[in-house]
């Protein structure tokens, strides 16, 4: 009875209606390894940099402690409301780069790079001259305060700067990289980024305690070593997509193409990437208000929650990393007609992304003391506190696994399939409105402590599974035109 249950869980002959076939189905193997080839990489990639991050601030924790903990955690969701337009506007490059791939336009493909490539640089420019002025009004609108510790807020004030002068540099990296993986070359960025990440490692070492002889530049050396590592990543992407010879790839730019803004490129990016820039929005709004909320919760528990946060990124990117997968094999199927394995090859990553969920929640569990431990040095100030505090949430973090990257893959997958405006609508509601208001209640109306707080704040990414499973399932985004 059981193994029948199992079978038509995974079997792909049990994902695709028989009256929704257009033509014959791989074998289980092939599918799933069809989804593997681009999956893997991805997942790797996304991984083993979200465990240099991890790295990153374990070496802040360990050798600066809990309030340069909370320096760099007070910049990031200023910063990530920054990026989110990039990360619109890459949702659209991923999308459109695969239907084009899957029609066999190649030239389109390739047209939306440069298109997209010269809005990055445009915008960016734009976000820079803004946001350094702004540097410490923004500190304080996520929660900083610099008379309760002005190191603190000091510190976060400079981090930002630093890394708002690398916005530029990073959105063109991450241009070409989202335009690699609609073509489903996830291997190339999988080297681009673990090589920039492990840059940035190096000199974390050499500028955060000021070892092989450079200066000791502390919360401020974090940044520098993210700016160099930015830097390495985007000559590597470039040099992935410039013409030479034969080794010319899918993708490819010179300087002798036509650089400029064509009309049906752009209205294709418009309209994938704007209802995408909605939900950014939406979400970045979001958790900056979310994470404002915590950090009245006190330096302590902060510093918890960004141990936390750090093991939330860290299990969403095995989701992210099947979701690129998802995104092209979904949109590289409808583009050649054939909507059925589109289906088949979306419910596959969803399954992959339960056995991967039951692994992390039960290691999750198992290690969260340790897992906590990493992150702080344990003769710093109040280390004791902030490794219970973070082991508590862990087991809130261990139980919403499933939802979180099934819900993640999902939303890939129906972006892959151009119904951008549901997945918008849905994680807006959610991230913007129904996790600020729980997590209001949980902190100021209940007074619950970080775990707690995680409890109500994260309900939301249940109610995203509810409303993206149903909608993939029924098949509504077949006719979607990219």
């Amino acid at each position: 009875m059981a193994a029948k249950v199992i079978e038509r869980f995974f079997h792909p002959q049990y994902l695709v209606k028989p009256e929704n076939r257009l033509g014959d189905l791989p074998r289980g193997p092939e599918a799933y390894k069809n989804v593997l080839h681009i999956a893997l990489p991805s997942v790797l990639e996304m991984v083993l940099v979200s465990l240099i991050s991890s790295v990153d601030m374990m070496m802040v924790g360990n050798v600066l402690g809990a309030e340069a903990l909370s320096s760099v955690g007070l910049p990031t969701q200023p910063r990530m409301l920054m990026l989110c337009m990039f990360f619109a506007l890459n949702v659209g490059v991923t999308s459109i780069v695969a239907r084009r791939k899957g029609e066999q336009r190649q030239e389109a493909a390739n047209s939306t790079l440069r298109n997209a490539m010269m809005i990055a640089v445009i915008m960016s420019a734009v976000l820079v001259a803004i946001a350094l002025p702004l540097a410490r009004p923004l500190m304080m609108l996520a929660g900083g305060d610099a008379a309760e510790s002005e190191k603190v807020f000091q510190d976060a004030v400079d981090y930002f700067r630093i890394m708002t002068y690398s916005l530029p540099i990073d959105a063109l990296s991450m241009c070409i990289c989202a335009a690699q993986r609609g073509v489903g070359n996830t291997k190339i960025t999988m080297r681009v980024r673990v090589l920039s990440n492990l840059t940035n490692l190096f000199f974390n070492y050499c500028l955060i305690g000021g070892n092989l002889g450079f200066p000791r530049m502390e919360v401020r050396g974090a940044a520098w070593a993210s700016v160099i590592g930015l830097t390495l990543g985007l000559f590597m992407a470039l040099g992935t997509v410039l013409a030479g010879g034969k080794k010319k790839g899918y993708l490819h730019i010179s300087r002798h193409d036509k650089w400029r803004f064509e009309k049906d490129t752009m209205k294709a990016i418009a309209k994938v990437s704007g209802n995408a820039a909605v939900e950014q929005l939406g979400v970045r709004f979001g958790f900056f208000v979310y994470a404002r909320i915590l950090f009245s919760l006190g330096t302590t528990m902060y510093a918890a929650n960004q141990i936390c946060m750090q093991l939330l990124n860290l299990t969403f990117t095995f989701g992210d990393g099947l979701g690129v997968a998802g995104t092209a094999l979904v949109g590289q199927n409808l583009g050649a007609k054939r909507w059925d394995l589109s289906m088949l090859y979306g419910k596959i990553c969803q399954r992959y992304a339960v056995i991967v969920s039951i692994i992390l929640g039960c290691i999750i569990v198992i290690f969260r003391y340790q897992l906590a431990g990493l992150y702080i040095g344990a003769n710093t100030p109040n280390a004791d506190q902030v490794i219970i505090y973070a082991a508590q949430t862990m087991l809130v973090l261990a139980a919403v696994q499933p939802f979180q990257i099934s819900s993640v893959v999902l939303s890939g997958s129906l972006r892959g399939a151009g119904d951008n405006l549901y997945v918008a609508a849905v994680a807006t509601v959610c991230v913007s409105i129904v996790r600020p208001i729980m997590a209001y209640i949980a902190v100021h109306v209940l007074h619950l402590a970080l775990a707690g707080t995680w409890i109500f704040g994260l309900s939301e990414i249940v109610l995203r599974f509810i409303c993206f499973y149903p909608r993939f399932a029924s098949g509504k985004w077949k006719d979607k035109k990219v």
